[in-house]
């Protein structure tokens, strides 16, 4: 009796292992609809990247695709082991990471690697949104790739010994302070009048205001506090400034027919307008101590706005100061 009882559980744990192990093989090859998906990523990238970020088109842009078992993996110049290779550039594993997963980071070393789960699986419903959101993460990796880039972020000194990175989510910042929120909520309201003006001589003394202001507010937050606000408004927020310019450049793509007839398709020049649109009632609507760190990309991003008048030439100085778009508000 005992010599079977020992026995069962190791012919019910092999049985597992073998069934999944075919389960895996029978999903392993890409969905047709992530294939077309992944292919007009690349296709749009090439069309439009340079007409946004000078040279954006040399950034490699590797993208690993979670499905329900599996995950693929392509564009990778040296794939990691566990990854067999399926097709042409196409690497395939069984399934690491959640299917709602969204964010770009080394994950097998540089270069990064756009993580996306598909469309259905991630906040980003249909395949044009979930397009425009991948150059997004694309942007990350331009970002990701400067000389220096990792070395400036561990100079900030801000991770507090946390090797995951997850610091730059749940650093402690001080949003529920009361003048803090309250100033901000000033500087929201001011950034918000200033780009929507349209009248230049208007705008000069709207967007003077909000310099000055935005200066007195940084001056409120501790060094630390200071360092940590500046590289997420450099970081996330003008990867949402360039989601949007990436869908206003993108209004008169015409996508291949096999992207065009997927079920969740939307044309191009209808959402083009959306992403500022979207952005813009966002930041009416956040508060610091509520939103949280959730403020910088709509923040973030309506400061590039505003940045595109105020500095026309900002871009050539975007990536010359790390971390901290502070310098290109300078009078």
């Amino acid at each position: 009796m005992l010599h079977k009882s020992g026995r069962k559980p190791a012919l019910v744990a092999l049985s597992m292992f073998v069934m999944a192990a075919f389960a895996w093989a029978a999903v392993e090859q890409l969905p047709a609809e992530d294939e077309v998906r992944i292919r007009e990523f690349y296709r749009l990238a090439g069309q439009v990247q340079d007409q946004i970020w000078p040279e954006w088109s040399k950034t490699p842009a590797p993208l690993l695709l979670v499905t329900e078992n599996s995950e693929f993996l392509t564009h990778h110049s040296a794939p990691p082991g566990g990854f067999q290779k399926i097709g042409d550039d196409l690497y395939a594993r069984p399934r690491q990471f959640p299917t709602s997963f969204l964010a770009t980071f080394p994950a097998f070393g540089p270069p990064s690697v756009i993580v996306v789960g598909e469309p259905k699986n991630t906040s980003k419903k249909g395949s044009t949104r979930w397009l425009v959101t991948l150059m997004h993460e694309h942007f990350h990796q331009l970002q990701n790739g400067k000389p220096g880039y990792f070395a400036a972020v561990d100079g900030l000194r801000l991770s507090r010994g946390d090797q995951t990175g997850m610091w730059m989510l749940n650093y402690a910042f001080p949003y529920e302070k009361v003048e803090l929120a309250e100033g901000f909520a000033r500087l929201r309201d001011l950034l918000l009048e200033a780009v929507s003006e349209t009248d230049n001589g208007k705008f000069a003394g709207l967007a003077s205001r909000y310099v000055e202001e935005r200066r007195k507010f940084f001056l409120r937050l501790s060094s630390d506090d200071h360092k940590y606000l500046a590289f997420q408004l450099w970081q996330e927020g003008i990867a949402r400034y360039t989601e949007i310019k990436v869908a206003e450049t993108a209004a008169n793509y015409r996508p291949t027919r096999e992207f065009a007839a997927l079920p969740d398709f939307e044309a191009f020049a209808d959402y083009a307008a959306r992403p500022r649109e979207e952005t813009l009632a966002e930041l009416k609507r956040v508060e610091l101590a509520k939103t949280k760190r959730e403020i910088v990309y709509s923040f973030g991003a309506t400061e590039g706005l505003l940045l595109e008048r105020l500095n026309p030439g900002w871009k050539g100085g975007y990536f010359g100061h790390l971390l901290s778009t502070n310098t290109l508000f300078s009078k």
